[in-house]
């Protein structure tokens, strides 16, 4: 099976997956067919002001075409991610793609970091710390299926001010490990990329844009949550898919190379002009 055409047979790992960001890719993973195993802690929608819960996600994915698999794992807990790569070995033996989405995003508040909750830096823990761990355990299962992606989610943030310290530090930190793991994975024939989102309409930003007056709402277009999981299932089948390996990829960007639409048929565009690019990898990372 491994490094196989056939889309239906990939297995993919996506966490923090019960709304937003992760729901949209793990949907999108399931409308190509693939087994996709989505993580959070939401069990019930009152589990979130914003809603969503895994279940629900996994339901999506299966009437998608795939077949949609509910983990609860709370990606602060290193032996609950441990039970979650240990099934899906039992279950399959191998890994075709694993999405670090999972972090614990504080709400946005006013004032400099030493004003906001302490809390904020728990982003570190689950965003930064938790991409590593579920990697961790997840990179013998990418090895043994001969091939494999894997993706952390990331941002603009990682160069420019966005949200505070905790969220550059948490995004500038995922770029990095990518990049690093692409490195020691290369011989494997494993590929580790960080994606850049742009501005997602996700039911956070939703219920945010709803509390700010009309007149001062953003007028841009935002991106689907989906359009992220079709860039990586676009990817993920590409012949010459380690040539983007160890790289910081623009979704944007790479979605228009490879002929990638949103949902509604438009092209998402890159914020690269105004708020920055990666920089292009080291020659050592390559």
């Amino acid at each position: 099976m491994a490094g196989s055409d056939d889309t239906s047979a990939w297995v993919a790992v996506v966490t923090g997956a019960s709304r937003g960001a992760g729901k949209g890719i793990a949907v999108a993973l399931g409308q190509v067919g693939a087994t996709v195993y989505v993580t959070g802690r939401s069990q019930q929608a009152a589990d979130s002001p914003y809603g969503g819960t895994i279940a629900e996600t996994a339901d999506l994915i299966t009437r998608a075409g795939g077949t949609g698999i509910p983990v609860v794992v709370d990606h602060a807990d290193d032996a609950a991610t441990a039970e979650l790569f240990a099934r899906v070995a039992h279950d399959h033996g191998r890994l075709d793609i694993l999405v670090n989405n999972a972090a614990k995003v504080p709400s946005v508040q006013p004032g400099g970091f030493w004003e906001r909750p302490l809390e904020a830096a728990d982003l570190i823990t689950v965003g930064l710390r938790s991409h590593y761990v579920a990697s961790y355990h997840a990179a013998p299962l990418l090895i043994a299926n001969g091939r494999g992606l894997l993706v952390n989610t990331g941002h603009y943030g990682a160069v420019s001010y966005y949200h505070g310290p905790a969220y550059g530090a948490q995004k500038a930190g995922a770029d990095k490990m990518a990049a690093d793991m692409a490195k020691e994975l290369r011989p494997h024939n494993v590929a580790a990329v960080s994606i850049w989102m742009g501005g997602l309409d996700t039911e956070r930003a939703r219920a945010h844009l709803a509390s700010v007056p009309p007149e001062a709402r953003p007028s841009t277009r935002r991106e689907s949550p989906e359009f992220t999981g079709r860039v990586i299932a676009a990817l993920y089948a590409l012949p010459d898919l380690m040539t983007y390996s160890g790289r910081t990829l623009i979704g944007a960007e790479i979605g228009a190379t490879l002929g990638v639409t949103d949902i509604d048929g438009a092209a998402p565009v890159s914020l690269r002009s105004t708020l920055g690019g990666p920089p292009e990898p080291h020659a050592s990372l390559r």
